[in-house]
């Protein structure tokens, strides 16, 4: 039986990376008793797939994890195993909610197509640009290039097509960005090409950066349909 984890991650624990966060749960499923299937081979470990590591510093309310259980002796599985990952978990890691996944959902890693942001700026370290009117003629051009550092050297990116969204409301940036292993934009390279458009600098450790959601694409590559993680099983 394979089983959608969807959790929040806030807090200190934020400052955790992302090979500390899965450490964790491999120690907080077998504190919590559950039957979580293992590898074959010399050296055995959890069958586990986070759906996209987090950033450090980052904080999210939409993180998801799957896991193969052997066997589940209670009514409730769901509710049963959420609940006692919540007993061993620690202060900043919540889990939010267990889906059982159908026999022919992809693993949440091999999912992802897409990823929600709120950003904000931390007190004292705002522009001075009119982020409003700057924005509506950021959203206007054509191509929104980037240098990206890849393990190969330096390309140029077009950020444009991965922007799915782009809104400033409320003192926050609100964007949907592609988040496929063949796009994999980062809302701070987003910021950073919007400052650099208007003349500004962005000031280190400026953003405040929460991820709402993760997103799969139950459509095609010309009719995109996004829905959350946890909408695929029950």
């Amino acid at each position: 039986m394979k089983l959608r984890i969807k959790f929040r991650k806030f807090g200190p624990v934020r400052y955790i990376g992302h090979l500390d966060v899965m450490r964790f749960f491999q120690k907080a499923i077998r504190r919590a008793g559950i039957d979580v299937a293992y590898t074959s081979g010399f050296s055995p470990h959890q069958v586990m797939s986070f759906a996209a590591p987090l950033g450090v510093g980052l904080t999210s309310n939409g993180e998801y994890m799957d896991i193969e259980v052997c066997s589940a002796d209670f009514p409730d599985v769901c509710g049963e195993v959420k609940r006692r990952l919540n007993e061993v978990s620690v202060p900043g890691i919540e889990v939010i909610s267990v889906k059982v996944l159908p026999k022919d959902a992809g693993n949440a890693m091999a999912s992802v197509a897409a990823a929600s942001y709120t950003v904000r700026f931390r007190e004292g370290r705002e522009p001075a640009v009119h982020l409003t009117e700057a924005l509506a003629e950021f959203m206007k051009k054509e191509q929104i290039l980037i240098t990206k550092e890849t393990k190969k050297g330096q390309r140029e990116v077009d950020l444009k097509a991965g922007i799915y969204q782009l809104t400033w409301e409320n003192d926050a940036f609100y964007m949907l960005l592609d988040a496929s292993s063949g796009g994999n934009i980062k809302p701070v390279q987003v910021i950073q090409a919007l400052f650099a458009d208007c003349g500004e600098t962005l000031q280190e450790n400026a953003l405040l950066i929460t991820r709402e959601e993760v997103y799969t694409n139950i459509g095609t590559q010309e009719d995109i349909k996004l829905v959350p993680l946890d909408e695929i099983g029950i």
